[in-house]
Protein backbone atom coordinates (compact mmCIF):
# COMPACT_ATOMS: atom_id res chain seq x y z
CA UNK A 1 0.00 0.00 0.00
CA UNK A 2 2.71 2.61 0.61
CA UNK A 3 4.81 1.53 -1.64
CA UNK A 4 5.41 5.12 -3.07
CA UNK A 5 6.23 6.40 0.65
CA UNK A 6 9.96 6.05 -0.35
CA UNK A 7 10.01 8.32 -3.37
CA UNK A 8 7.41 11.02 -1.19
CA UNK A 9 9.56 10.83 1.46
CA UNK A 10 12.82 11.51 -0.46
CA UNK A 11 11.30 14.24 -2.02
CA UNK A 12 10.07 15.50 0.86
CA UNK A 13 13.36 15.63 2.45
CA UNK A 14 14.93 17.48 -0.51
CA UNK A 15 12.99 20.27 -0.56
CA UNK A 16 13.05 20.65 3.25
CA UNK A 17 17.09 20.08 2.75
CA UNK A 18 17.03 23.04 -0.31
CA UNK A 19 17.66 19.96 -2.61
CA UNK A 20 14.93 20.65 -4.83
CA UNK A 21 13.97 24.35 -5.84
CA UNK A 22 11.14 25.90 -7.73
CA UNK A 23 13.37 25.69 -10.82
CA UNK A 24 13.63 21.77 -10.74
CA UNK A 25 9.95 21.44 -11.03
CA UNK A 26 7.77 20.57 -14.18
CA UNK A 27 6.61 23.73 -15.77
CA UNK A 28 2.79 23.03 -15.02
CA UNK A 29 3.55 22.54 -11.32
CA UNK A 30 5.24 26.38 -11.29
CA UNK A 31 2.57 28.24 -13.03
CA UNK A 32 -0.34 25.52 -10.72
CA UNK A 33 -1.54 27.40 -7.73
CA UNK A 34 -3.14 25.09 -5.03
CA UNK A 35 -6.83 25.78 -3.27
CA UNK A 36 -7.96 23.99 -0.60
CA UNK A 37 -11.74 25.33 -2.36
CA UNK A 38 -12.17 23.99 -5.70
CA UNK A 39 -10.04 20.57 -6.60
CA UNK A 40 -8.27 17.99 -4.43
CA UNK A 41 -7.13 14.46 -5.32
CA UNK A 42 -6.28 10.94 -3.73
CA UNK A 43 -3.86 9.02 -4.82
CA UNK A 44 -5.03 5.29 -4.26
CA UNK A 45 -2.14 2.98 -3.25
CA UNK A 46 -3.11 -1.27 -3.10
CA UNK A 47 -3.33 -2.44 0.55
CA UNK A 48 -1.07 -5.85 1.54
CA UNK A 49 -1.53 -8.27 -1.33
CA UNK A 50 -4.13 -6.14 -3.89
CA UNK A 51 -3.14 -5.19 -7.38
CA UNK A 52 -5.16 -2.26 -6.95
CA UNK A 53 -4.31 1.34 -7.78
CA UNK A 54 -6.08 4.27 -9.11
CA UNK A 55 -6.18 8.81 -8.95
CA UNK A 56 -9.55 9.83 -7.58
CA UNK A 57 -10.02 13.91 -8.51
CA UNK A 58 -12.66 15.68 -6.52
CA UNK A 59 -14.01 19.19 -7.19
CA UNK A 60 -16.26 21.51 -5.59
CA UNK A 61 -19.43 22.48 -7.84
CA UNK A 62 -22.67 24.07 -7.05
CA UNK A 63 -24.18 21.79 -4.37
CA UNK A 64 -22.14 18.87 -4.99
CA UNK A 65 -18.88 17.67 -4.96
CA UNK A 66 -18.16 15.78 -8.20
CA UNK A 67 -15.65 12.64 -7.82
CA UNK A 68 -14.11 11.03 -10.69
CA UNK A 69 -10.90 9.09 -12.17
CA UNK A 70 -10.22 5.59 -12.87
CA UNK A 71 -9.39 2.66 -11.07
CA UNK A 72 -7.19 -0.15 -11.93
CA UNK A 73 -6.18 -3.95 -10.97
CA UNK A 74 -9.94 -4.87 -9.62
CA UNK A 75 -11.45 -8.35 -10.24
CA UNK A 76 -14.48 -7.50 -13.04
CA UNK A 77 -18.02 -6.63 -11.24
CA UNK A 78 -18.99 -3.82 -9.05
CA UNK A 79 -17.24 -2.88 -5.70
CA UNK A 80 -17.68 -0.75 -2.79
CA UNK A 81 -16.57 2.54 -3.18
CA UNK A 82 -16.44 5.36 0.04
CA UNK A 83 -15.07 8.21 1.53
CA UNK A 84 -13.54 7.05 5.04
CA UNK A 85 -12.97 9.25 7.87
CA UNK A 86 -9.44 9.19 8.99
CA UNK A 87 -6.19 9.57 6.21
CA UNK A 88 -4.42 7.43 8.04
CA UNK A 89 -2.32 4.70 6.04
CA UNK A 90 -0.23 3.21 8.44
CA UNK A 91 -2.16 -0.10 8.60
CA UNK A 92 -1.15 -2.57 5.62
CA UNK A 93 -5.20 -3.22 5.11
CA UNK A 94 -6.04 0.17 5.21
CA UNK A 95 -8.21 -0.38 8.87
CA UNK A 96 -6.63 2.67 9.94
CA UNK A 97 -8.89 5.03 7.59
CA UNK A 98 -11.74 4.42 9.79
CA UNK A 99 -15.35 4.06 9.28
CA UNK A 100 -17.29 5.70 6.48
CA UNK A 101 -17.26 9.42 6.69
CA UNK A 102 -20.76 9.75 8.52
CA UNK A 103 -20.96 13.63 10.60
CA UNK A 104 -24.89 13.26 10.69
CA UNK A 105 -24.73 9.67 12.51
CA UNK A 106 -26.95 8.39 9.49
CA UNK A 107 -27.70 4.75 8.67
CA UNK A 108 -25.10 3.41 6.31
CA UNK A 109 -27.46 3.57 2.63
CA UNK A 110 -27.15 3.92 -1.12
CA UNK A 111 -26.01 7.35 -1.90
CA UNK A 112 -29.22 8.41 -3.57
CA UNK A 113 -31.42 7.50 -0.42
CA UNK A 114 -32.63 9.40 2.16
CA UNK A 115 -30.73 8.70 4.86
CA UNK A 116 -27.08 7.47 4.10
CA UNK A 117 -23.69 8.16 5.55
CA UNK A 118 -22.23 11.30 3.99
CA UNK A 119 -19.56 8.77 2.49
CA UNK A 120 -21.58 6.36 0.96
CA UNK A 121 -20.64 6.52 -2.45
CA UNK A 122 -22.22 3.28 -3.79
CA UNK A 123 -20.53 1.10 -5.92
CA UNK A 124 -17.93 1.26 -9.15
CA UNK A 125 -18.03 -0.86 -11.80
CA UNK A 126 -14.62 -3.14 -13.44
CA UNK A 127 -14.55 -3.73 -16.63
CA UNK A 128 -13.05 -7.21 -18.15
CA UNK A 129 -9.93 -6.03 -17.94
CA UNK A 130 -10.71 -4.70 -14.00
CA UNK A 131 -10.38 -0.92 -14.79
CA UNK A 132 -13.37 1.09 -13.30
CA UNK A 133 -13.92 4.57 -14.62
CA UNK A 134 -15.38 6.92 -11.84
CA UNK A 135 -17.87 9.96 -12.37
CA UNK A 136 -19.90 10.40 -9.06
CA UNK A 137 -21.60 13.27 -6.97
CA UNK A 138 -21.36 14.16 -3.34
CA UNK A 139 -23.74 15.66 -1.93
CA UNK A 140 -24.43 17.28 1.82
CA UNK A 141 -20.72 18.04 2.08
CA UNK A 142 -17.96 20.84 1.16
CA UNK A 143 -14.60 19.83 -0.25
CA UNK A 144 -13.02 21.76 2.54
CA UNK A 145 -14.62 18.83 5.07
CA UNK A 146 -12.91 16.26 2.84
CA UNK A 147 -9.35 16.85 3.23
CA UNK A 148 -7.68 14.62 5.49
CA UNK A 149 -9.93 12.13 5.10
CA UNK A 150 -9.40 8.63 2.72
CA UNK A 151 -10.92 7.38 -0.27
CA UNK A 152 -11.16 3.67 -0.64
CA UNK A 153 -11.57 1.03 -3.20
CA UNK A 154 -13.62 -2.41 -1.78
CA UNK A 155 -12.89 -5.94 -3.14
CA UNK A 156 -16.92 -7.19 -2.91
CA UNK A 157 -19.95 -5.23 -3.87
CA UNK A 158 -21.71 -2.66 -1.22
CA UNK A 159 -25.00 -3.75 -0.99
CA UNK A 160 -26.39 -0.56 -0.16
CA UNK A 161 -28.47 -1.67 3.08
CA UNK A 162 -26.70 -4.10 5.35
CA UNK A 163 -25.18 -2.22 8.23
CA UNK A 164 -22.72 -0.82 9.16
CA UNK A 165 -21.12 -0.51 6.25
CA UNK A 166 -22.84 -2.94 3.13
CA UNK A 167 -20.93 -5.58 3.35
CA UNK A 168 -18.76 -4.70 0.74
CA UNK A 169 -15.34 -6.73 1.94
CA UNK A 170 -11.78 -6.07 2.29
CA UNK A 171 -10.16 -3.16 1.68
CA UNK A 172 -8.30 -2.89 -1.47
CA UNK A 173 -6.54 0.96 -2.14
CA UNK A 174 -6.65 3.53 -0.28
CA UNK A 175 -5.65 7.23 -0.72
CA UNK A 176 -5.52 9.90 1.54
CA UNK A 177 -7.67 13.48 0.27
CA UNK A 178 -5.37 16.23 -0.69
CA UNK A 179 -5.00 19.66 -1.92
CA UNK A 180 -4.72 19.79 -5.48
CA UNK A 181 -3.18 21.96 -7.94
CA UNK A 182 -5.28 23.94 -10.14
CA UNK A 183 -3.47 24.97 -13.57
CA UNK A 184 -4.15 28.80 -14.22
CA UNK A 185 -3.37 29.37 -17.44
CA UNK A 186 -3.22 32.68 -19.23
CA UNK A 187 -5.98 32.46 -22.47
CA UNK A 188 -3.61 32.38 -25.26
CA UNK A 189 -4.54 34.66 -28.34
CA UNK A 190 -6.90 32.75 -31.12
CA UNK A 191 -4.57 34.18 -34.65
CA UNK A 192 -7.43 35.69 -36.99
CA UNK A 193 -6.46 35.99 -40.55
CA UNK A 194 -7.21 38.90 -41.87
CA UNK A 195 -8.64 39.72 -45.37
CA UNK A 196 -5.79 39.78 -48.10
Amino acid sequence: MLKHLPHILAVVVAVLLGGVSVGDQPEQVKNAKASSHEFAVAVLSPTKDSKVSGTILLRQKEGYILVAGEVTGLTPGKHGFHIHEFGDLRDSQGKYAGGHFNPTGEPHGAPDAPKHHVGDLGNIVADEKGTASVEKQLKGVKLNDLFGRAVVVHGGEDDLTSQPAGDAGSRMAVGVIGVGFVLRKEPQAIPVQGNQ
